[in-house]
């Protein structure tokens, strides 16, 4: 799936930090916790709580976000809809990085065993 060019910019441009207070809600919410959501954040970028908290501190965009992460080798098996686009159809590389993340939020936020979030 192709994306736009302007969404793909708005995306590159969104700090994670304006995004992270969301996932926080979302989950709790749902009854989740945030050392959860942590755990699914790590599982992904490699991130641990202290590192976590720097980038949220830098206020970094999604695009410096995701280059300085350890992407896990299993996040391509991260497939569904999220936000209206097929995950593993989208063609722009940090798109579909954020949008794993959109969806591991989700899967947490829904519910779903940490094993199957965390493709175990």
């Amino acid at each position: 799936m192709v994306t736009t060019k302007e969404h793909d910019e708005r995306v590159a441009k969104l700090t994670f930090a304006s995004v992270y207070p969301h996932y926080v809600t979302k989950v709790e919410r749902k009854g989740r916790t945030k050392e959860e959501l942590h755990q699914v954040i790590e599982w992904l970028t490699g991130f641990n709580d202290s590192k976590l908290q720097q980038l949220i501190d830098e206020k970094v965009s999604f695009e410096s976000f995701f280059k300085r992460a350890s992407l896990n080798p299993k996040a391509e098996l991260i497939t569904g809809v999220i936000c209206g686009y097929r995950i593993e159809d989208i063609e722009t590389p940090l798109t579909r990085q954020v949008r794993y993340l959109d969806k591991l939020v989700d899967e947490l936020a829904k519910g779903r065993k940490m094993e199957k979030i965390l493709r175990v």
